[in-house]
């Protein structure tokens, strides 16, 4: 009975272009009783080159646009106001629930990201950073540090605050050369 269960897995582990330890007697696991189990172990192929390339995929030819610089400023003000809109519109009455605040983040992430991609800013990639914390009585310093071209790579922030927490929001435009 053993030795069709084992002739079976075989089976159903060749066609999937796999390898078992099934011939193998020696390695064998005590059960919780005392009885023994024969031990199956298994390697997939299936991240070897040539298994998955069956479908090809399209090839996208890009060609360079020799553009250095931004047709456009990033617009430093308007993402302020969309800041500004957001962090007021979704935290203006909430309360701190640490759970709640870190979905909130989550969201309003995506949201002001939604946004300024609305804007249609050619080459920028945008980076969306928000912090929210609880008011009590301490003191908070917050800095980042990036490594960018300063005369086309810019950002923006507004923090907001009400009576249990604040909130902290950066987006970053980065000109994609």
């Amino acid at each position: 009975m053993m030795d069709l269960a084992k002739e079976k897995a075989a089976r159903l582990l060749k066609k999937r272009a796999s390898v078992s330890s099934l011939g193998s007697h020696e390695v064998r696991a005590k059960d919780t009783i005392g009885k023994t189990k024969d031990s199956i172990s298994t390697v997939s192929y299936i991240d070897e080159p040539g298994h998955h390339d069956d479908i090809p995929r399209p090839t996208v030819h890009m060609e360079n646009t020799y553009q250095l610089t931004p047709p456009q400023r990033f617009p430093v003000s308007t993402v302020k106001d969309i800041l500004k809109d957001v962090l007021t519109s979704y935290l203006q009455e909430e309360k701190y629930e640490a759970d709640l605040c870190r979905q909130m983040t989550k969201t309003i992430s995506e949201v002001v990201k939604a946004r300024v991609k609305d804007l249609m800013i050619p080459r920028y990639k945008i980076i969306v950073i928000i912090w929210i914390g609880q008011i009590r009585d301490q003191n908070i310093r917050m800095g980042s540090r990036c490594l960018w071209d300063a005369t086309h790579d810019t950002y923006s922030s507004h923090s907001f605050k009400n009576n249990s927490l604040f909130a902290v929001a950066n987006v970053y435009g980065v000109y994609f050369e």
